[in-house]
């Protein structure tokens, strides 16, 4: 609930710049769907939506360009496409995991 009523507060006034930090971070599987058709709607009406966070077919569904930063340098920006295929990856996913220099863990 607290997501929700800060995102109203936040749109109310229209603004024509919105930062979002991980959006759909702990909500459940219907809010985080609304908050994807909100995102869209905003971009569709000319708003610049500028958000981070580590899910990345989320970024690949919602996001024209992209800035990947590990260690606080700028690793990689352009659209998903361009980056996976830079990398020579076959998502956006191991794309990131590559250019971030992540060593996977072998189990959990």
């Amino acid at each position: 609930e607290r997501v929700k009523v800060a995102m109203g507060r936040a749109l109310v006034h229209e603004p024509n710049n919105i930062v979002l930090d991980e959006p759909t971070n702990g909500l459940d599987v219907g809010t985080t769907r609304a908050m994807r058709k909100l995102i869209r709607s905003m971009r569709a009406d000319g708003k610049c939506v500028l958000f981070s966070s580590h899910i990345m077919h989320e970024v690949t569904a919602l996001c024209d360009r992209i800035v990947i930063i590990a260690a606080g340098r700028t690793v990689a920006q352009g659209t998903p496409a361009e980056i996976i295929a830079e990398t020579g990856h076959s998502s956006l996913e191991d794309a990131f995991v590559h250019l971030a220099g992540i060593e996977e863990e072998a189990s959990v």
